[in-house]
């Protein structure tokens, strides 16, 4: 079955894109690509399904391509092959997340940004956010949120069905004490939708990365992290975390990216919680499972804030 997208609003950055990228010597879009319409397609999608999105000019996406593909060539990791990359900025002056696809033609297209929160130093079990290429695989299994409130009456995971991106234990600076590095778990996920995603956009986290939730379900229904999932798929192995209702995207991804930008002031971009950020909701992406999913099994686990 030929599973086509519907049609979506083109979103010209994308092209203004291509051109900076032209000039500054790197890969641009390909004509081709664009006019198909695919790549420009999943950004439409993007705009209508994330309630909390950045439009972020396109000198600046050129900035953050750079960044990606500077932590990319730092760890070692080639970013040819056709994908999509997850990109987060720590800077507590930014507080951003990037969905960034690697075309087939080795050129780039920007998808979407987010407001999110990352770790904020001075609390006990705080810790700074590292920086850093981190690999989404099957070794450090994702899981879903119970929905359960923690003793602050805060659900930490967000509501019930919400997926858990575990990118295993990190080396991380503590925030808290005389600093130094120790153990932590990488998770990216949706929070509390009352109390904390309002205030995405701030430093506020324990370390982990925060999201919103139709950002979270975006990443869960299209697979935009499972390359390794779906090469698992692909040899007949079953995963109860993944959606009844996924869409895979063409190109999945392997990495989440954490850079910290040195921004010396606001990004206006990005603004303090509360101002600018388009607050809309999108009934067609609830991120709620459907309810025979509801009840799959669920690994016990604290639903504490992160």
């Amino acid at each position: 079955m030929n599973r086509r997208l519907p049609p979506a609003p083109v979103r010209w950055p994308g092209v203004w894109l291509g051109l900076l990228l032209l000039f500054a010597g790197a890969s641009p879009v390909q004509p081709a690509e664009v006019a198909d319409g695919d790549f420009v397609r999943w950004s439409g999608r993007f705009s209508q399904e994330v309630d909390r999105t950045l439009e972020v000019p396109p000198t600046e996406q050129l900035r953050y391509i750079e960044l990606l593909q500077r932590a990319m060539a730092e760890a070692g990791v080639p970013d040819s092959a056709a994908q999509t990359f997850v990109l987060a900025d720590r800077s507590p002056l930014v507080q951003a997340l990037f969905v960034i696809l690697r075309t087939p033609a080795g050129g780039w297209h920007w998808v979407g940004a987010s407001p999110v929160s990352t770790g904020k130093p001075g609390g006990f079990e705080h810790f700074i956010t590292q920086v850093g290429v981190f690999a989404h695989t099957l070794h450090n299994p994702d899981f879903r949120a119970e929905g359960t409130f923690n003793q602050n009456h805060i659900r930490g995971y967000g509501l019930r069905g919400m997926r858990v991106f575990d990118f295993g234990w990190v080396m991380a600076e503590r925030g808290w004490g005389a600093g130094g590095m120790s153990p932590m778990r990488l998770q990216m996920h949706a929070t509390d939708p009352d109390r904390l995603e309002p205030r995405l956009g701030r430093a506020e986290s324990k370390g982990c990365i925060r999201i919103p939730a139709t950002l979270n379900t975006f990443f869960d229904r299209y697979g935009i992290l499972d390359a390794d999932y779906e090469q698992a798929l692909a040899r007949g192995e079953t995963f109860w975390v993944l959606r009844a209702d996924r869409w895979p995207v063409a190109w999945p991804g392997h990495y989440l990216v954490i850079v910290d930008s040195q921004r010396v002031g606001r990004a206006p971009w990005s603004p303090w919680p509360g101002s600018k950020t388009r607050q809309g909701v999108h009934q067609a992406a609830t991120g709620h499972l459907p309810a025979q999913q509801e009840t799959t099994r669920h690994k016990p686990r604290a639903e504490s804030a992160c």
